[in-house]
């Protein structure tokens, strides 16, 4: 195990023929990656220091870097680091790279008020957890962070990220990604983004994704590693004002839905007589025209005569028996018949008739003319 001390930076000294202190002193960037590096000694010496590489190492934890004011980047990927922490002092820190560790929470930049890049894709997460954000390190990156990579850290939902509204590169690729509407919400936030990275996301495989990713947001230039042309944008563009389009016509020609503002002409009671077919049937009526038909040729029927004989077989006008197919034709009005020359007696008992003209009714009775 390698413990990073000003010695074994001072060894780059002496090669040099400069003395510890002076080289130590004008040192900007140290180089010490994959040197088997497991702990940071103290390095307050370096005062100067603007970039530290320190990736592939075994590092734990992140420690005595509080000298570093003037540092700017900072690389760490690929170390044993378990929590991002004493990082307050690093004031002017730009980028820092924490991708490949064993952290779980993006947590302790609350204070990093000039960190535009986060790279920390990867974590090394327990099985069935995510990488969580803390709202507060959101809340202070929200007014600085530009470029955030979060790929592979088993996410399903990005809709806390909304809040980053100065994000103009955003890499999310292989998570757990599934809802459209919320990623729309969010990439429709973010009005600099010019670079989106989503492939090996659940949502990848709906239909049409790259063409409804790109109108999400007129500014995205890179989808997923690929290019989008001016003449690939502008048809899209033009594809979704038509659709929009249709759908506020749609809402808006629709009485029955409530959505529109038209007015229906008003119902008026059908005359006497008048053709059903030219009668207006409100849209979405129960049963159809044929029922409304039905109904409207019982009201119109005419009353029955009370003084009626039984033996008087004609059906009031509007009440004659119908067949199966008398609702699928236009009515037909009935000729009126003209009353019987004879009155029907009844009583089978004989009469005395007088003298003149007699008849036979149809029942064999004789029945005089003119009896009233």
């Amino acid at each position: 195990m390698v413990k990073l001390t000003v010695d074994l930076i001072g060894k780059a000294a002496r090669k040099k023929e400069e003395s510890i202190p002076q080289y130590l002193k004008k040192l900007t960037h140290l180089y010490f990656s994959e040197k088997n590096i497991d702990e940071i000694d103290d390095l307050s010496q370096c005062r100067n220091l603007s970039v530290l590489y320190l990736y592939d190492n075994k590092i734990s934890r992140i420690q005595n870097l509080g000298f570093a004011a003037n540092l700017t980047h900072l690389y760490l990927q690929n170390n044993n680091i378990s929590r991002i922490e004493n990082l307050a002092p690093l004031k002017k820190l730009n980028k820092l790279y924490l991708g490949c560790n064993n952290i779980t929470v993006i947590e302790g930049l609350d204070r990093l008020d000039q960190l535009r890049e986060l790279h920390i894709e990867q974590q090394n997460l327990p099985s069935g957890e995510k990488l969580l954000f803390d709202p507060r390190t959101l809340a202070a990156l929200s007014v600085c962070l530009q470029v955030l990579n979060v790929s592979s850290n088993n996410l399903d939902d990005i809709a806390d990220l909304r809040i980053l509204r100065y994000i103009t590169q955003f890499v999310a690729n292989d998570n757990k990604l599934r809802d459209m509407k919320t990623l729309s919400r969010v990439i429709s936030s973010w009005q600099q983004l010019w670079r989106l990275e989503l492939i090996g996301n659940p949502l990848c495989r709906k239909a049409k994704y790259r063409d409804r990713v790109i109108v999400m947001n007129e500014s995205i230039a890179v989808l997923d590693g690929r290019e989008i042309s001016d003449t690939e944008k502008q048809f899209l563009l033009k594809w979704r004002e038509a659709k929009d389009a249709k759908k506020r016509q749609k809402l808006e020609g629709d009485p029955i839905s409530g959505h529109g503002t038209r007015e229906l002409p008003p119902v008026q009671p059908p005359a006497r007589g008048r053709d059903l077919n030219s009668i207006y049937i409100m849209p979405g009526l129960v049963g159809g025209k044929k029922q409304f038909e039905a109904v409207l040729a019982k009201s119109t029927s005419q009353p029955c005569s009370a003084a009626k004989t039984k033996t008087d077989v004609r059906q009031p006008l509007g009440l004659m028996v119908k067949s199966h197919s008398d609702l699928d034709r236009p009515r037909r009005r009935s000729m009126p018949r003209e009353p019987p020359k004879h009155k029907i007696l009844r009583d089978s008992s004989p009469i005395n008739l007088p003298s003149g003209d007699a008849d036979i009714s149809l029942s064999g009775q004789i029945v005089p003319l003119g009896i009233s």
